[in-house]
């Protein structure tokens, strides 16, 4: 259900949790409040007022954070690989379309006459591919470091999350955009989602354990948040 507290509007989910749980997510600071199933609404109300002040800085750093221009997928448009940044070579042909990296050169073959959303189709998929490669090995280690087990790892579009999970499929969702980040960025999101599926709130439990799998996220959740996001008309 939505509540406003002042100008903000909050998505509020009830759960069989113990404990109240808030979050400002990227990219324009989206605000949702996970609270036990007990917790009447002017509880909600009092915890959520109390905490609009760091809301509010939360949000004014999302909504500073550099945006992509909007993608056209012409020649020399500058896409991003990984963290490192590439040109984009579009070459028309009577061929079956494919994408390949050549040195710093993201080359899109199309048919042509291929518009603006054939192109980005199948650079999205292109990105999917390489998401899917690097995944088994990642997350082999990761299973092995945590003792944490994934049943399903997916991998979908999203306008406010780097990553998501299902504890009871045990399943974990990645933003395909993480295929644009540095290797160690997606990492992170990887192992967030994993100790999510042990821990779902972001209480002290969940942090010392990120503390204890990997010491340095912090470090790469700012790295994460800094790097331009997506052109996009986001909504909340």
């Amino acid at each position: 259900m939505k509540m406003i507290f002042g100008d903000i509007p909050v998505e509020v989910i009830k759960k069989n949790i113990k404990n109240v749980h808030l979050s400002v997510n990227p990219p324009l600071g989206n605000v949702r409040i996970s609270a036990p199933s007990s917790m009447n609404d002017e509880s909600i109300r009092g915890f959520a007022v109390s905490r609009l002040g760091w809301i509010r800085k939360q949000q004014k750093k999302f909504c500073s954070q550099e945006r992509e221009t909007p993608r056209e997928y012409l020649d020399r448009e500058s896409h991003f690989v990984w963290g490192s940044r590439c040109l984009l070579k579009v070459k028309e042909i009577e061929a079956t379309p494919v994408v390949h990296l050549k040195h710093k050169t993201l080359v899109v073959q199309v048919r042509p006459g291929s518009g603006r959303e054939k192109k980005q189709i199948l650079l999205d998929e292109w990105y999917r591919k390489q998401l899917r490669a690097v995944l088994p090995d990642l997350m082999a280690t990761w299973e092995k470091r945590t003792g944490i087990q994934v049943h399903e790892v997916g991998i979908k579009k999203m306008k406010t999350r780097w990553g998501t999970c299902n504890p009871e499929a045990e399943r974990i969702w990645l933003n395909l955009e993480l295929a644009k980040k540095p290797v160690e960025c997606l990492e992170y999101i990887v192992v967030h989602e994993m100790v999510h599926l042990h821990e779902p709130t972001h209480n002290q439990q969940f942090v010392a354990l990120m503390n204890t799998f990997l010491p340095q996220w912090k470090h790469y959740r700012e790295v994460l948040n800094r790097l331009p996001v997506r052109h996009e008309d986001w909504q909340y």
